[in-house]
């Protein structure tokens, strides 16, 4: 099998699994609508990009090829208003986020004059002259910005998101935070190498751009499948925050700035914190897996705010980490408790607050150095 035959395939395969994940995400039941219709929007606009390498096999006019492979600068955009929608809660589309259309028209305007206006033999002598013509120069320039400053927003916002998280949840969401940001750094390789191809393109080496182009189509095929068994294996992995919420560093920088806002004395901060370490140990609130700050807040009449001090401040813990505390704590107890020796590592992270066994193993070696199951196994033989 040739390179172009192996090109197609992969395109081909590429292009359907694109379209029948967009599909499912279109149709799925879920309250996560906008999110799923925003990346359904980004795979098909990446099976748009890749119908691109049919074109030997279909019969596209150079024009609509041309204003095809423009759909790249919508690519980025749709991605990163993705990743806001799954990041939080009231994440709404405006009039406003019509700008990240604004690289994509401007790429197609300065085509005009010289290439959608003309005659197709003028177009294809402005194709086979394109490394010296300013137009595809421009817009070589813009796909650089664009790339570098969609992925690098993705990463600044997947950050603050994965900070607020920590600071008021203790649910999976971090896990779902973890996975997009695996997910962005994928995406990221596969632009840089796209890049690379590129720059490839132009010089004397057109067999390292061939094998490129095939593998970057293998490398979004991987990428493909590798979401499709999120989305299908972990249908509930995306919980999202809510963008109002402020970091408590922000919240202790205002406090300062602000003459209105009274100091919390040192004693108030210990009779609040007697009053939350009585409640979790008494009321045990961390055995729901969605237990958030405000829960905690309502419960124990401790404004939002000053409970965001006092544990991520003051105690210098994540909400996150404070909560998780307990939840290994209450597990320790459940393992050395010999009447419990049959229940499963399993059965027991549920029990305590947990719903993934990697967190609760990540948080359990943590807290004691070792695993649940090496942590039973020598309770048992200090017991022999």
């Amino acid at each position: 099998m040739d390179k172009i035959s192996v090109l197609a395939t992969v395109a081909v395969v590429t292009m359907s699994i694109s379209l029948f994940l967009s599909l499912f995400l279109i149709t799925v039941k879920t309250e996560y609508k906008l999110s799923n219709r925003l990346f359904a929007f980004f795979l098909v606009l990446t099976a748009i990009d890749i119908s691109g390498n049919l074109g030997h096999l279909l019969e596209i006019p150079l024009a609509a090829r041309v204003f095809m492979s423009s759909f790249f600068f919508l690519q980025l955009p749709a991605f990163y208003l993705y990743i806001l929608s799954v990041s939080y809660t009231d994440f709404k589309l405006k009039p406003k986020h019509l700008a990240h259309t604004f690289t994509f028209i401007i790429a197609n305007l300065i085509l005009i004059p010289r290439f959608y206006s003309v005659d197709l033999a003028s177009k294809i002598s402005f194709l086979e002259g394109s490394g010296h013509m300013l137009e595809i120069q421009l817009n070589h320039i813009l796909t650089h910005i664009k790339i570098v400053s969609y992925l690098t927003a993705a990463f600044v916002v997947l950050r603050r998101a994965k900070k607020i998280y920590l600071e008021n949840y203790a649910g999976a969401s971090i896990e779902s935070l973890n996975w997009l940001f695996q997910f962005t750094l994928a995406l990221s390789v596969f632009y840089f190498i796209a890049l690379l191809k590129n720059i490839f393109k132009f010089t004397e080496y057109p067999n390292v751009y061939e094998w490129l182009k095939t593998g970057l189509l293998l490398f979004e095929l991987i990428i493909i499948f590798w979401y499709l068994y999120k989305a299908l294996n972990h249908p509930n992995l995306f919980r999202n925050i809510d963008s109002k919420l402020k970091l408590v560093k922000n919240i202790i920088s205002e406090e300062k700035n602000s003459e209105q806002l009274p100091v919390h004395e040192e004693k108030e901060y210990n009779e609040e914190l007697l009053k939350l370490k009585k409640y979790m140990i008494e009321e045990k609130p961390f055995l729901n897996p969605s237990l958030t700050i405000q829960d905690v807040s309502k419960d124990i009449g401790i404004p939002v705010r000053d409970l965001s001090v006092l544990i991520n401040h003051k105690l210098e813990q994540h909400f996150y980490d404070f909560v998780n505390t307990y939840r290994i704590e209450e597990a320790m107890d459940i393992l050395k408790d010999v009447t419990k020796s049959k229940v499963t590592v399993l059965e027991i992270l549920y029990e305590v607050g947990f719903n993934s066994k990697s967190s609760f193993n990540t948080a359990f070696k943590k807290h004691t150095g070792v695993t649940p199951t090496n942590y039973r196994k020598t309770l048992h033989n200090s017991t022999l």
